[in-house]
């Protein structure tokens, strides 16, 4: 296909745990070649020059070390990245982060299965890419003509949301459809205007700073989405307020600050940020050529095996998407599991960091295969811990065994995204701006998006719980499947009541979804990574037209 002139550009991946990685941006594509003579000049190549001609990089190895300074320009552009990418992060980080925690107070598992709905759009954002990259307005610019439209939208959401929080709070359970489709609106139009920063970043950066595009987006998003997941539920918190002799800080006080921030940005965009006009092509400007490119890339048979690999990987491990809300159902302070996941934080950049050094060499699947191990054991000791979960008030040491716990199979978890990230930017043929890597990326969130409604609603689903009411002396069951739900719970304690838990589906679930993922482990995803990663890169290309 056609390609435009200039730099050559480089693949950006949007995940709340992204870390910096250098991505191959080879000039050209490069066809795949069936003569038996290239292999035999690869084998006159030593080990050095073998990898950087399987890399297709079009520098000398020594070339590489040399390093510019970083122009002025190009700091202030790293500037406007992450505050672009900070805006998207904080409505990220409400959605997927602290609503459901101060929902699970008000709802069950089932009602917060149809609230996580709102997560999907974000995993599905290659549908609507074409169409991103392709129109636009000449006079505003090709990016600013989506980022300025979507952060005005996303402003307004939030100022929406703050306006109503008390309505809407107040009885969740009869404003669930309300506040679902509120946050699903606000988590497509973050996405959208992250597949419009994604494109301007790889010209608002010069060429030899192209490569700190993916650091730019780690700082702001989730700078963003631990502002609203971290911060916001410890100064949410009574108690976190009360001790500090802090105020408390509202959801709606929160999304008002926010709205302001975004309002401020946008005007700043649109009169005092000139975009730099981009040479149009008719691949770039074709949304019907960049939906054929994707449709070619799916038809390749190792592709297909990927994207299976993908949508079935994270079984395993989505269940234990309900063990904080677990432990928070068993007295854990909220205040307490946003330390925590702050305390956490560096440890992910750490585990980037030796993710993508060990993803180096003819077997970069390697350490994403090994760390599906130890995040099986990690499972298996999450579910004991809630299991044997202490009467509140914890102790100090058990919380310290909380955040070494949580820092461990973070870093787990962390090595297997960039291992595979890593992975994806060895092989992807970055076409219309990175397509190949934003398809093999969106399988990679869809893998752990889908099974969520599932796991949440066969919580509810499992459970057998009795309404027990003492009576004369005695002491009375009451068939009640709603005390499963906090509705249900409210009303058996109003009729003086105790809900027994006589089966918790928690276990179940876990325990299904743990010994799928153990069998796909073995049966298909080790012979199907080892057969990947032992093909060429030149596979994965797609044919010159």
């Amino acid at each position: 296909m056609p390609r435009k002139a200039g730099p050559a550009p480089m693949a950006v991946t949007s995940s709340l745990n992204s870390i910096h990685i250098s991505p191959r941006t080879p000039k050209t594509p490069r066809v795949a070649v069936e003569d038996e003579g290239s292999d035999v000049e690869m084998e006159l190549l030593n080990e050095e020059e073998r990898y950087q001609a399987d890399r297709d990089v079009d520098e000398p190895v020594e070339h590489a070390a040399l390093k510019k300074p970083i122009s002025a320009k190009d700091k202030r552009s790293m500037v406007l990245l992450c505050v672009l990418y900070l805006i998207q992060g904080v409505p990220l980080g409400l959605a997927l982060g602290s609503v459901p925690f101060i929902l699970k107070e008000h709802l069950s598992y089932s009602q917060l299965a149809t609230f996580a709905l709102s997560s999907y759009p974000y995993s599905l954002k290659l549908l609507w890419s074409p169409i991103v990259d392709a129109i636009f307005f000449k006079r505003i610019g090709r990016r600013k003509s989506w980022i300025i439209p979507m952060q005005l939208i996303v402003g307004s959401l939030m100022l929406y949301i703050s306006l109503n929080v008390e309505k809407l709070m107040e009885d969740p359970s009869k404003n669930l459809t309300e506040l679902t489709v509120i946050f699903t609106m606000l988590v497509s139009f973050s996405a959208t205007q992250d597949i419009a920063v994604d494109g301007w970043a790889l010209t608002l950066l010069s060429q030899d700073c192209l490569s700190y595009a993916s650091t730019c987006q780690t700082i702001g998003l989730n700078t963003g989405f631990f502002a609203s997941f971290t911060v916001f539920l410890a100064f949410n918190s009574e108690a976190f307020a009360h001790k500090w002799g802090l105020p408390v800080l509202t959801l709606g006080a929160y999304l008002r600050f926010w709205s302001v921030i975004c309002y401020t940005v946008t005007v700043w965009l649109l009169f005092f940020k000139k975009e730099d006009k981009e040479a149009a092509t008719e691949a770039d400007m074709s949304i019907k050529g960049v939906y054929k490119t994707i449709w070619t890339i799916c038809k390749l048979k190792h592709v297909q095996l990927l994207v299976m690999v993908h949508l079935f990987a994270k079984i395993g491990f989505v269940a234990h998407e309900a063990t904080s809300l677990k432990m928070v159902e068993k007295g854990l302070k909220r205040e307490d599991l946003a330390v925590a996941v702050l305390i956490d934080f560096p440890f992910q950049i750490l585990g980037g960091w030796l993710a993508a050094k060990w993803s180096r060499g003819d077997k970069p699947l390697r350490p994403w295969l090994y760390a599906f191990w130890p995040r099986y054991l990690f499972g298996v000791i999450s579910v004991l811990t809630v299991h044997w979960f202490p009467k509140p008030p914890i102790s100090g040491g058990f919380f310290t065994y909380l955040i070494a716990f949580t820092v461990i199979s973070s870093f787990t978890s962390t090595v297997q995204f960039v291992g595979i990230s890593a992975f994806h930017t060895r092989v992807s043929d970055p076409l219309i701006g990175g397509t190949y890597m934003t398809l093999l990326n969106t399988f990679t969130n869809l893998g752990g998006t889908w099974p969520k409604w599932f796991v949440l609603k066969g919580v509810d689903l499992f459970t057998i719980a009795n309404c027990e009411i003492p009576d004369a002396g005695s002491k009375i069951l009451i068939k009640a499947k709603e005390c499963v739900t906090e509705v249900g719970k409210h009303h058996c304690k109003s009729i003086g009541g105790n809900c027994v838990i006589e089966r918790d589906g928690y276990y179940i679930v876990t325990t299904v979804c743990m010994g799928f993922g153990v069998l796909f482990l073995i049966g298909f995803i080790v012979p199907a990574a080892r057969k990947l990663q032992a093909l060429p890169t030149s596979a994965w290309r797609l044919k010159q037209l």
